[in-house]
Formats: C-alpha cells, sequence, structure tokens
C-alpha cells in the first residue's frame, strides 16, 4: 500500500483518487483548505498533479519541501481556453508544463502520464474499443518504473504504456492536447485517447 496524495479534487483527481483508493493505495486528497496541498504532501510517497496546468506550475513550486525526494505524477495540460472553454493553446510552446517543473523541482522526480485522454480513460482503459497508449516521461527509471505499476493498478496492461524518454518529451504529449477541442467538437465528450497503432 503506498501513500499517495492528490493534487486537485475534480473530475480528474476525484476519479483517480477513487480508483487507486479501490486498488487497495493510501490516498489523500488534498481540497482548497490553508496547508491542505502541504500536508498531504508532506505525507504521500507519490503526489499526483491533478489541478489546472495553468496555474500547476505556482501551486507545486511552493510545495518545493514537501516535494523533495518524491514522486510527482503530472497529468495536467498547460492551456489558455477559447471562448467555449475547450484548450485553444500552449501556455508553454517549444517546452511543457512537466519540464518547466522539473526544472523549478529539481529534487523531484517528476513524470508525466495519461495527459492524452478524457479523465474517464485514466482509470477504465479498457472501456475503449481499442487499446489506448499511457506515455511516460521523466528523467528517473525507478520513478517511471513506479509509475507504471501504477498504472497497471488502475487498469493498464503492460504493452499499452509506452516510455518515451526523458521529460522532454512531454512537450509532444502535452502538444496533443491540441487534438481535443476539435474531437470533442465533432463527436462529443465520448471518452477517447491517443493511441500508437502497431
Amino acid at each position: 500500500m503506498t501513500p499517495i496524495a492528490v493534487l486537485g479534487n475534480g473530475r480528474v483527481g476525484g476519479n483517480l483518487a477513487a480508483a487507486l483508493t479501490r486498488a487497495g493505495h493510501e490516498v489523500t486528497v488534498a481540497d482548497r483548505a490553508p496547508g491542505a496541498a502541504a500536508d498531504a504532501a508532506r505525507r504521500a510517497r507519490i503526489v499526483i498533479n491533478a489541478t489546472p496546468g495553468a496555474g500547476s506550475l505556482e501551486r507545486l513550486v511552493a510545495l518545493r519541501e514537501e516535494l523533495r525526494g518524491k514522486i510527482l505524477v503530472d497529468v495536467s495540460n498547460a492551456t489558455t481556453d477559447g471562448p467555449d472553454g475547450l484548450p485553444a493553446d500552449l501556455i508553454h510552446p517549444g517546452s511543457s508544463l512537466a519540464e518547466r517543473l522539473q526544472e523549478a523541482l529539481p529534487e523531484t522526480h517528476v513524470v508525466k502520464t495519461l495527459n492524452t485522454m478524457l479523465f474517464p480513460v485514466m482509470t477504465a482503459p479498457d472501456t475503449l474499443t481499442q487499446p489506448p497508449t499511457a506515455f511516460l516521461s521523466g528523467e528517473d527509471p525507478q520513478a517511471k518504473q513506479t509509475v507504471r505499476e501504477l498504472l497497471t493498478d488502475l487498469g493498464w496492461h503492460k504493452e499499452w504504456i509506452t516510455d518515451l524518454g526523458g521529460i522532454r518529451t512531454a512537450r509532444a504529449t502535452e502538444a496533443a492536447i491540441l487534438f481535443v477541442p476539435h474531437v470533442i467538437r465533432t463527436t462529443g465528450f465520448t471518452p477517447f485517447a491517443i493511441s500508437i497503432a502497431r
């Protein structure tokens, strides 16, 4: 049983917290109360960033001490929204939120994953008609292995998980968010994921 803190209690964070609890992990969800995120991160071995990506960098840098030596699983995408509320553009073009986090938190092991799908797929990948892909980006091999095991707890088959390499590769998966508004406008909010077909 791994102590996990989920930062963000919206649809993404709530969904992940519930699924990880069902898988037997000790999960704390940090609400917006003052100090809640710091308390949750301090007690955890793994911290999941499910906060809105536009403000994630500032929020997490404020937790530098609490995140020291921890694995930070970043599932957010940093975007500006269009008039319809859907993602319109990247906040960190030519870089990524995950890269900025790793630069700002050098003693934290940042792993990017689960950001190339609608949130229900994160914890129910088997519900799609075709196998989805969960990508991993990060500098620390052991941290990525730990996250890979966490993904299997969420129902991801090992062959559906692709390690892209270092944290710089997160700029590719974060850019995939630009597909999302167009797909949603075409087919609605039916769950989908970016997948590599072989």
